[in-house]
């Protein structure tokens, strides 16, 4: 995999273990993480097996994914005397005969073009998925779980709020297939609750921001994806839109450990919002600064009906993060610096983002 010829990925990895405070708490633990090919979850298993370099932890990363292909080619780089890669779609009856102390759920389609091919599957990633690994946990003695939950749980929330705490809640249009997402999150997140009520699982949730990196997937057709996917390529940022929606930004290191301050950290039964208050722009703003850094320019083209059909309706998604920051968890990337160790990392990549 092109990310550990990377001396820069190499480094964030390291600088994040050491942002992870009490994760020699982990120490000889097995951590079942779903979704462990996509963006967020890929990373968090890598910081954790440079967790077993670095403090000798012993980890055991059970990285779960549909593909075993996929799953092989992500974690190429690593030895497997602490690493097993696990074939199976969580919406699926598991096949699995693991003990395990942790799992982290964030195995979803977390992209437009996801959305509106697959709303279905989607859904039941989320729901289904959940419920599974939830029963899971509960009949091997899990100590934590973590859901991956979104941002968007949100929904379309009153523009003049400055940013939504974990409290809010706003309008989600539950008869357009779009909302198979928010919708999936909302009650996924009233599923791990109710485990914690009932059955006294410990079930903690984080809703992270929207998360870039140099390991997102081909597949993610969300605007910062395609942006690194254009540079890349050598092509100049194609703009769809005017761009002016506000968001939240995390690049993919600051996701990671603040998913895993929250299950070292989290009260169970809380959702955490995961942003940084520095890295708070709209979209244009974003591929202005990619364009910069990688010395191309922005150029605007007319949104088709499939990328009309795929936009989110919410005009502005700032999260505060001061729950999350009380755990201990402090941002350390501003989207100046997130971009440029994506652009650094991806310049050992051919051809884009795979």
């Amino acid at each position: 995999m092109f990310l550990y010829d990377s001396e820069q990925y190499r480094k964030d990895l390291q600088e994040a273990v050491f942002q992870v405070k009490d994760i020699e708490k982990l120490k000889g633990s097995s951590v079942l993480i779903a979704g462990a090919a996509g963006l967020i979850g890929s990373y968090v298993a890598d910081m954790l097996l440079t967790a077993n370099e670095l403090l000798d932890t012993g980890i055991k990363v059970l990285a779960m994914g549909r593909s075993r292909e996929r799953l092989s080619a992500r974690f190429q780089g690593w030895s497997r005397e602490n690493l097993v890669l696990v074939e199976q779609d969580v919406a699926e009856p598991l096949d699995l005969d693991f003990q395990v102390d942790y799992i982290i759920h964030g195995a979803s389609n977390a992209y437009p073009q996801a959305f509106s091919q697959d709303p279905v599957g989607t859904m039941m990633s989320n729901i289904t998925g959940t419920l599974r690994l939830l029963e899971y946990g509960r009949a091997h003695g899990a100590r934590r779980f973590l859901f991956v939950s979104s941002g968007e749980v949100y929904g379309q929330g009153d523009v003049s709020v400055e940013a939504f705490e974990e409290a809010y809640s706003g309008y989600v249009d539950i008869l357009n297939p779009r909302s198979c997402y928010p919708s999936s999150k909302r009650a996924a997140e009233t599923l791990c609750c109710s485990f914690w009520k009932q059955y006294g699982l410990e079930a903690v949730i984080v809703r992270p921001c929207h998360t870039y990196g140099p390991n997102t997937t081909g597949k993610d057709n969300r605007a910062t994806a395609q942006f690194m996917e254009n540079v890349g390529k050598g092509q100049n940022i194609v703009l769809k839109s005017a761009g002016s929606q506000m968001r939240s930004y995390a690049y993919v290191a600051d996701c990671a450990t603040g998913l895993l301050t929250v299950l070292l950290r989290g009260l169970p039964g809380e959702a955490y919002n995961l942003a940084y208050e520095k890295s708070r722009v709209t979209i244009a703003e974003f591929a202005q600064i990619t364009a910069r850094l990688s010395g191309r320019q922005v150029v605007f083209e007319n949104p088709d009906k499939k990328a009309l059909e795929e936009r989110s309706p919410v005009p502005r998604q700032v999260l505060d993060s001061r729950r999350l920051e009380a755990l201990g968890w402090q941002g350390q990337y501003t989207p100046e610096k997130g971009i440029q160790h994506t652009l650094e990392i991806l310049k050992g990549k051919e051809g884009g983002l795979s």
